[in-house]
């Protein structure tokens, strides 16, 4: 698929003063890099940005996948009007969306690609390989040798070198996880048909376990759902119209509806601001694993789960892999494959293209190896700016998730054409 864009609508209107500074890079071409950019080059900062375009949505998502969230959730941030998903759909001549419709991924796909076309310019597909400190500034090593000088970093790069598989099942797959060893985990994986025929235990209870359940069980593979939890939770079904009673007792929110949820979606800016106790409890607590309500019927009663479990030993056998089941009664279980959706871990040493010295010098949120920020998505490195999901420890679940851009965005940018003496256009 094409990894570079060239529309250059926003790009060659952007205003010329300081074009002969150091750029903000932008390491990241998903949703929030995309957003970052996008008001960065509207405000006339000059900018460059490395990946993928919407990479991880294209290669970590297994066909026939659908996002959770709703279409006035999935909104990525554009610096004018015109750039909503629902914008897009009108453009295309689509179906509007409503709350009752799930949003196959590869719609949300083609929405990102319209976005970086109409608002971000070229999108540039080399490798960022090291960010080193320079004096104020930072040198960007990419693929192929090439160096350039930054003023700034936004570190925008999802959740792709985030996966989670626990310990004790890493030793399933000796030469690392992947779809053709006995473990992998549920972002490797693109087409799930490959297992029609054989027996695979998912491990895990949120929307990315139970999804791939279906698509396995639906594939023709013998599939069983492992879930810690004493019971699998799932998505209430959203209701088009709210009475005023119905708002008072649990206000909607792009995250769901409820008190705290939609306070934290209204002023994440104030998360910062809370006790450490209750943002961490925030972090943890907040939006557990759950299926969305559109997908339960494909799930429940049709797909054997098996509740209050975890796998208390697994090892390789000559018939595939052996599991023991504790939590219930004691079971052994045989399969051919075990699929992780075990989640991910927010790690900042996770991140190897920052060198050592720049992941030693940030600072982390008490608890957690995730980056400890300031309102303005700045870590302790002066420069280095993180934003999507390492900062939601900070700011909140909001940041989770395709709702957070917007704000995010535009924090960023305000501080960043304060700290690189551009002229910020009101937006």
């Amino acid at each position: 698929m094409t990894q570079s864009l060239s529309g250059q609508r926003c790009a060659e209107s952007a205003p010329g003063p300081g074009r002969g500074r150091s750029p903000v890079v932008v390491i990241g071409a998903g949703p929030y890099g995309l957003s970052v950019a996008a008001h960065l080059r509207a405000a006339g900062v000059p900018v460059h940005i490395y990946g993928d375009v919407m990479g991880s949505w294209r290669h970590a998502m297994a066909t026939g996948m659908f996002l959770k969230s709703t279409p006035a959730a999935t909104d990525l941030s554009a610096p004018v009007p015109g750039g909503r998903l629902a914008d897009f759909r009108r453009e295309m001549r689509e179906p509007e969306l409503t709350e009752l419709t799930p949003i196959p991924c590869e719609t949300f796909v083609r929405y990102g690609m319209w976005f970086t076309q109409r608002y971000v310019g070229a999108v540039e597909p080399a490798r960022v390989m090291a960010v080193e400190r320079a004096g104020a500034g930072f040198v960007v090593r990419l693929t192929g040798g090439e160096e350039i000088r930054a003023a700034a970093v936004v570190v925008a790069t999802g959740l792709a070198t985030l996966a989670h598989i626990p310990d004790d099942l890493r030793a399933l797959a000796p030469g690392g996880p992947g779809p053709q060893a006995a473990l992998s985990h549920t972002s490797q994986h693109t087409d799930l048909s490959r297992y029609a025929g054989q027996r695979v235990a998912v491990v895990g209870g949120g929307q990315s376990a139970l999804e791939s359940a279906a698509l396995l069980n639906e594939a023709g593979a013998d599939v069983e759902v492992l879930v810690r939890a004493s019971r699998v939770r799932w998505g209430e079904r959203p209701q088009l119209g709210w009475r005023w009673t119905q708002r008072m007792a649990a206000p909607p929110s792009p995250l769901g509806s409820g008190w705290v949820l939609a306070a934290v979606c209204r002023a994440p800016g104030a998360v910062p601001g809370l006790p450490a106790a209750a943002r961490m409890h925030l972090f943890r607590r907040a939006l557990g694993p759950s299926g969305g309500w559109w997908l339960r019927e494909r799930v429940e009663g049709v797909v054997p789960v098996r509740t209050a479990c975890h796998i208390e030993r697994a090892r390789l056998t000559g018939d595939g892999v052996q599991l023991r089941l504790a939590g219930g009664p004691p079971a052994e279980l045989v399969v051919d494959h075990v699929l992780a959706a075990t989640g991910y871990r927010l790690d900042v040493d996770a991140l190897a293209f920052l060198s050592p010295l720049v992941r030693q010098a940030v600072a982390r949120v008490p608890g957690t190896q995730a980056p400890r920020l300031s309102g303005v998505f700045e870590s302790s490195v002066p420069g280095v700016y993180f934003t999507g999901s390492l900062a939601a420890p900070t700011f909140g679940p909001m940041l989770r998730f395709v709702a957070g851009t917007d704000f995010s965005a535009r924090r960023i940018t305000k501080h960043l054409t304060a700290r690189t003496g551009h002229h910020h256009s009101p937006v």
